[in-house]
Parts: C-alpha cells; sequence; structure tokens
C-alpha cells in the first residue's frame, strides 16, 4: 500500500479503478500494460497514456462508469477510432480513457423510414457498406472511413466529400443517446425528420468532442442509393475560373453534384509521382484540379447530362483539360488520388490546418497566407487541397522546421488572416487542444461564454474531455 494506493505492473491502481473493476470487472478495464500497449492515435507513433481504459459492453455499463468517476472526480476521456488531427482526444497518465470498442453493434435498419439504429462504435465503413446492401446510402463518406466510428464523428460533427449536397454529421443523425459526467442516461432516440417538440437536445451531443456527455447510440438518416454516379477529373488554369466552373455545373447537374474537390498543383504532382503509385490522369502542368462527382437516379441520361456540362464548361472556357471515369475502377482511382493524403508525409515534418471560409475569398485568403508564410520562411511548402465547394481548405505546411516555436509561428500565418473575413479555424475536425488558443479568432466573447455556461451546467466537475476547446470554472 502506497498513499492509499495499490501498485501493479505500469502504476499504480487507484480507488477509481478498483471501483470500476468492482462495478464491470476486469475484462471491461484495462490497465498496466494493456492501456500501454495500445496507440494513441492513427496518425502518431506514441503510445496511449491513462490510468485506466473502460471498454463497456452497453449504456447503462457506461452510466455506472460515469458514475463512479463523477464521485471520485475522476477525468475522463472518450475515444472513438483515434483518426482525428487536433488533439482532441488527448490523455494524461491521470485520465480514464473511454473506449466503446465493444459497442459495435447495428440494431436496425428500416427500409421504410430510411433510418439505421446503430451503437457508437460502429466503423464508418461498416454503415456504408450495411446501408449499400439495403439499396440506401449513408452519406457521410471521408478518407478515414475504416477507422473512424460513429461515435467519433458525431463529436466532431464530420464532413468529409459530400457535405455540399447531404450536409455535415448533425444533418444525417435523426436522435442519439449519450450519458453525461454524472452518469444520466439521455436518450432520444427520435426517428423521424420533423420534430419540433421542444429543443433538439440531440444538437449538445454533435460537435461538442466528448465534452458535454458520451454519445452511445445514435438513429442514423439514410437515403436511396443513387442509381448513377459519374466522376470526372478537371484541369483549372486560372483561380478565378475555380468558382464559376463551380457555380456552371451545379447549376447545370440540376441538383446531382455531391462532390467538389479541388487540388492545387503541388498536391496533385505530390501524389501522382513515384514513390507514390499513382498515373496522372491529366498532364501535371496545370495549377489546379477539381475531382467532381455527381449521382442520380439514371445511368445513361445522367452520363449523358454531365458530358453537357462539361462541355459547356468548355465553351466558356473554364476548364482547360479533362477525363471522365469510364469505369468503377477509374473512379476509384480518381478517389484515391484525392485521399492519398499521407503521400504528404515525404516532405518531413508537417504542420496540418483545417479551415473555412467563403468561397468568394479563397483566392485572396491563400495568397495572403502563402505571402505570410514566404516572409517567415522562404523555403516553405504550401500543399493545398479542399472540399472547395463547401468552402473547406486543408493546408499541409513544411518549412524545414519542427517544435512548438515554429508550429505557433505557422499557424499565426494561417489563422489570423481569417479573422478578417469571418472565417473559421475549423472546418471539420473541431478544435481540442491544438486550435484551443486560436477560438477566439472564429467566436466572439459571448459565444464562448455562453459555450462555458452549457459546459457548466452539463458537466460541473469538468471532468468530460477537460481543457479541449476551452478552458472553464470547475465547481467540486
Amino acid at each position: 500500500m502506497l498513499d492509499g494506493s495499490i501498485v501493479f505492473a505500469g502504476g499504480s491502481m487507484t480507488d477509481v479503478v478498483r471501483a470500476l473493476q468492482d462495478a464491470l470487472g476486469d475484462g471491461a478495464v484495462l490497465t498496466g500494460d494493456d492501456v500501454t500497449s495500445r496507440s494513441a492515435g492513427i496518425w502518431r507513433r506514441d503510445t496511449l497514456k491513462a490510468k485506466a481504459l473502460v471498454r463497456p459492453r452497453s449504456t447503462e455499463e457506461l452510466s455506472t462508469a460515469m458514475a463512479i468517476c463523477h464521485a471520485h472526480n475522476q477525468s475522463v476521456i472518450a475515444q472513438g477510432g483515434l483518426t482525428g488531427l487536433v488533439h482532441g482526444a488527448d490523455t494524461t497518465p491521470d485520465d480514464v480513457v473511454v473506449s466503446l470498442e465493444r459497442m459495435n453493434a447495428i440494431e436496425e435498419i428500416n427500409t421504410i423510414d430510411r433510418t439505421m439504429t446503430v451503437q457508437a462504435g460502429v466503423v464508418l465503413q461498416t454503415v456504408q457498406e450495411q446501408a449499400d446492401e439495403h439499396g440506401l446510402l449513408y452519406p457521410l463518406d471521408l478518407g478515414g472511413r475504416g477507422s473512424a466510428t460513429i461515435g467519433g464523428n458525431i463529436s466532431t460533427n464530420a464532413g468529409g466529400n459530400r457535405v455540399i449536397r447531404y450536409g455535415m454529421t448533425r444533418d444525417m443523425v435523426l436522435g442519439l443517446e449519450a450519458v453525461l459526467a454524472d452518469g444520466t442516461v439521455v436518450s432520444s432516440l427520435n426517428q423521424m425528420i420533423k420534430n419540433n417538440a421542444g429543443y433538439d437536445l440531440k444538437q449538445l451531443f454533435v460537435g461538442t468532442e466528448g465534452s458535454l456527455g458520451i454519445v452511445t447510440r445514435a438513429v442514423l438518416r439514410l437515403r436511396e442509393k443513387p442509381r448513377s454516379q459519374e466522376t470526372m477529373l478537371v484541369a483549372v488554369d486560372e483561380f478565378g475560373k475555380l468558382a464559376r466552373f463551380f457555380k456552371t455545373i451545379d447549376g447545370a447537374l440540376g441538383g446531382m453534384l455531391s462532390a467538389f474537390e479541388v487540388l492545387w498543383n503541388n498536391y496533385y504532382t505530390l501524389v501522382t509521382t513515384k514513390p507514390a503509385t499513382h498515373q496522372p490522369p491529366l498532364p501535371q502542368t496545370y495549377p489546379y484540379y477539381v475531382l467532381v462527382e455527381a449521382m442520380g437516379g439514371d445511368p445513361e441520361a445522367d452520363h449523358g447530362r454531365v458530358e453537357t456540362a462539361l462541355m459547356a464548361a468548355y465553351e466558356e472556357e473554364l476548364v482547360a483539360d479533362a477525363v471522365i471515369a469510364q469505369s468503377e475502377a477509374q473512379r476509384r482511382e480518381m478517389w484515391a488520388i484525392r485521399d492519398d493524403v499521407e503521400q504528404t508525409q515525404r516532405l518531413g515534418h508537417v504542420f496540418t490546418f483545417d479551415v473555412s471560409l467563403r468561397v468568394s475569398l479563397m483566392e485572396q485568403y491563400v495568397d495572403t497566407v502563402n505571402a505570410r508564410l514566404g516572409e517567415a520562411y522562404p523555403d516553405f511548402q504550401n500543399i493545398t487541397f479542399g472540399h472547395m465547394g463547401d468552402g473547406n481548405l486543408h493546408f499541409v505546411v513544411a518549412v524545414g522546421e519542427r517544435g512548438q516555436e515554429h508550429r505557433e509561428r505557422v499557424e499565426r500565418c494561417v489563422y489570423e488572416p481569417l479573422s478578417e473575413i469571418g472565417g473559421s479555424v475549423s472546418a471539420e475536425h473541431g478544435v481540442g487542444l491544438e486550435k484551443k488558443p486560436y477560438l477566439q479568432l472564429s467566436r466572439s466573447q459571448t459565444e464562448i461564454d455562453l459555450m462555458r455556461t452549457i459546459k457548466s451546467a452539463l458537466d460541473p466537475k469538468g471532468i468530460l474531455n477537460p481543457g479541449k476547446i476551452f478552458d472553464c470554472e470547475v465547481r467540486t
């Protein structure tokens, strides 16, 4: 016995860990090497640090675990597929981690109401595949689909590739169930598209990064599976033509447009040059490339509509070159080029960014960012791509330096210009720890104060994902 704790391999077993094990059983509560043998994230090489890792099998078990942690003033970090990029699920050795990896069941697929009820640990790709088998579509799609979980998608309000047509995750969630900091279960598993009976409580848990409650189950809204999927890669020779091409192609396709992804030349060249395995469908000589996808209900007619829309863009001199996928294999290869972000690791140490702003201001903003980076680091690289159709850009910046001083210097170059144009430091990845110092650039003090009020009301002890998004006073 040492200060009221029992020593065990890899750390000490505190009262809260003993209480969790007594209530849930050893298999549900991992400690020691069973914790430290795990990775801290998909994109990170360091290992998980935590007092214990709790793996509930049900909402009731999580409720019991949270009640115990609340009574012990124990900090709790919920983790999903660990594909986040803003350190929103970072832990310390003093934290208890909750993983819903064992709550991974699809409970119901209702083809008439077009809903799917799932547990929060279900992987996004599994939801996509199950919907597809029933002739339906779950529209959310992103590069981490094979690892990201629905609970994580909800907690960060994930966006992805089809936001311009189907919206963010919050637009695909009809209802959910969550456990509050003290173990209270809020079950609001609404299955209707319309329900204006009072506050829409599910929105408290969408995009709030596990700071107000831990989502355990959700009712997802499905759509009819498209009968056609047309994909093309287009080259554009001037930035000013990108927005015009977007408006032209969207209008010409009459509501079919589902993706409008822009790749700057430096990104396209990087991912289509060895050692990357992709062959460039178009020459690497154009300044911009656009991956366009349209989903419709008549394969033959839709293919003709896409060709007609593309020809109209040619006639207006908005397009310099283009190729239309002629098979599913070609369509997948075009998307593989867009999704191969891992190629940026060839640049060495990089700083990644996910920002949002009005499409009409993008050219000015990118020029400003690059000018500021150039003044600070003459040999910088800013690999640029993103979901331009919904105003979301991604930067991968390499400056030949690493360390906190250089990170903050690069962050100021990227984030400070957003304040002047009403942009957001976070488009779809959340705030976490990484963007916490810059929240005031995108939210007013009144908004942040209201966020703190809500946090204090639902988690007065501040035990849920503490220190993330913003700091707040804790009542014990």
